[in-house]
């Protein structure tokens, strides 16, 4: 049995991910399934593996996954960081390269909340002047 080396979370839009980082081969399992089943798009798979590509370290670790909530651009992103907050827990010489990167830095933008008397946050009903 592998010990476990790291648990982190990452958070984006309301996506949550948990993030178990364990030395082994480099395989990735989400929501128990294969890494390339969960994510189809080949965007969110390089969005996953850009932080393990900007260290160097993509086949030194096995990563289980446990994401919930939102999509699955909002899931990738969330999964992207918790594995950047995994690999600095595992390596402090790591932080440099991940901050240089943005992969350490948490996206805030949420949905913006409809407001009542028009049709979406922002958009308006038409005006009508007669």
């Amino acid at each position: 049995m592998t010990k476990v080396i790291a648990r982190t979370i990452g958070r984006r839009k309301s996506a949550v991910a948990r993030v178990q980082l364990e030395s082994g081969k480099g395989e990735i399992v989400i929501n128990k399934r294969k890494f390339d089943d969960y994510f189809h798009r080949a965007f969110h798979k390089k969005l996953l593996m850009e932080p393990l590509e900007a260290v160097e370290v993509t086949d030194q670790y096995d990563i289980k996954i446990n994401v919930h909530g939102g999509g699955l651009s909002g899931q990738a992103g969330a999964v992207r960081l918790a594995i950047a907050r995994a690999l600095e827990k595992v390596n402090e010489d790591f932080r440099l390269i991940l901050k240089r990167g943005g992969f350490l830095t948490r996206d805030a933008r949420e949905v913006e909340r409809k407001k009542y008397g028009q049709p979406g946050a922002r958009k308006r009903f038409q005006f009508s002047k007669r």
